[in-house]
């Protein structure tokens, strides 16, 4: 079998780092990212920061600096339980149309380097770069690994010139292990994880570094007596596949090997297109009525400039909500014809609107749009009243 080599590169603390550009007299200090997005400041030298210390609400920790990890505060963390951990960190609101522009940013200049690259979420990508490393071996490095971290290292650099921001890559010969390496040296590493080195590098860790395996499955684990990886990669399958079905103890047990054979996937048709938010403080559909005209409103509209922006149409209009009582309910509507229209998205959510019950306050309102086609039409914003 031909060698691969894949790069799994992650944008270090991304959110926080695009924040710290903006308010660059925060670097240093424990910064955590989440709650809404801030009005627009006249001078960011001379912003006021907020903390966390006293805060009340649900909301949850989008990201955080690397010095608010230290103090144990994490991405998905509710925000009152990061106050306990670190009441001095600075707040910031998020700001999610920054973010999109950096992603883009980033990405762009790796394709001018390496094209064959698999886009993974706003922060982090999959590179196929085994072209790149045949074609360098005119350069007169025998090893390829070594042609190979050379390569990620342009990367590397051609990213934080193009964003100002830094980025961490693991070079292995498959996705599953290349997404384990890009974490063993953050901030800004290049790690090179070997076929030789899985058993040195890859089985000391955790069984929950690999992807896939969640908390769920790693409690189980644990109950096995199975914590790192090179124990999991030791088990008898059959034990694996006893626990956890034949599909997926068959895989936990590839994984632990270091068994990936999914190619990195240059392109992918979405199947549905949405927006969500999730409210501070839980909404009354009557009592704050003009509130959730305004959020659902631009909701809508959101997802019609994301239809339009990535060239989509799409048949069936789907709302979804959530309770204060945590339940989840979802409408969808399928139309006539494929559409884009901020109006059109609004009409139909409404109908799904009128299907489902509004006597619980709301904590969750999302719309998204499905059954996805090519063809469009030009986008048409209006300004539009909801819950009527």
């Amino acid at each position: 079998m031909t060698a691969r080599y894949i790069a799994h590169l992650d944008m270090d603390a991304f959110y926080a780092s695009v924040e710290l550009l903006r308010y660059p007299q925060l670097r240093g200090q424990p910064v955590v990212v989440g709650g809404r997005r801030r009005a627009a400041q006249d001078d960011p030298a001379d912003a006021a920061f907020a903390t966390l210390r006293g805060y009340t609400g649900r909301g949850v920790v989008t990201t955080s600096t690397y010095e608010a990890r230290a103090l144990g505060v994490f991405s998905a963390m509710g925000l009152m339980k990061a106050a306990k951990l670190a009441p001095d960190a600075v707040l910031l609101p998020a700001d999610f149309e920054a973010y999109r522009h950096y992603s883009r940013l980033f990405k762009e200049t790796v394709r001018a380097i390496a094209p064959q690259v698999e886009d993974r979420g706003i922060d982090e990508i999959y590179i196929d770069i085994t072209a790149l490393v045949a074609d360098s071996a005119a350069d007169g490095a025998p090893d390829p690994w070594a042609r190979a971290r050379a390569i990620a290292t342009d990367i590397q650099r051609a990213v934080r010139e193009a964003t100002r921001l830094s980025c961490s890559i693991g070079i292995t010969p498959n996705k599953l292990l290349s997404k384990i390496a890009s974490e063993l040296n953050k901030p800004a590493g290049v790690s090179v994880i070997r076929p030789d080195d899985i058993r040195s590098l890859v089985w000391p860790l955790a069984v929950r570094k690999i992807n896939g395996i969640g908390p769920k499955a790693n409690i189980k684990l644990e109950q096995l007596g199975i914590r790192s990886i090179g124990e999991l990669a030791q088990a008898d399958p059959a034990l694996l596949v006893e626990h956890f079905g034949h599909s997926y103890g068959a895989w936990m047990h590839a994984a632990a090997h270091g068994r990936d054979e999914r190619p990195v996937v240059t392109y992918s048709e979405p199947k549905s297109i949405s927006r969500e938010t999730t409210f501070e403080n839980d909404l009354h559909a009557v009592r704050d009525k003009a509130k959730l005209t305004k959020i659902f409103t631009d909701l809508c509209v959101r997802v019609a400039g994301d239809l339009e922006r990535k060239g989509y149409v799409g048949k069936t209009i789907g709302l979804k909500i959530r309770y204060d009582n945590f339940k989840t309910v979802t409408r969808d509507l399928t139309l006539d014809a494929p559409t884009r229209d901020a109006k059109t998205i609004r009409r139909a959510a409404g109908e799904c609107l009128k299907r489902v019950p509004l006597d619980r306050r709301i904590r969750l309102l999302g719309v998204r749009v499905g059954a996805l086609s090519k063809p469009g039409s030009a986008i048409e914003v209006h300004d539009l009243s909801l819950f009527d």
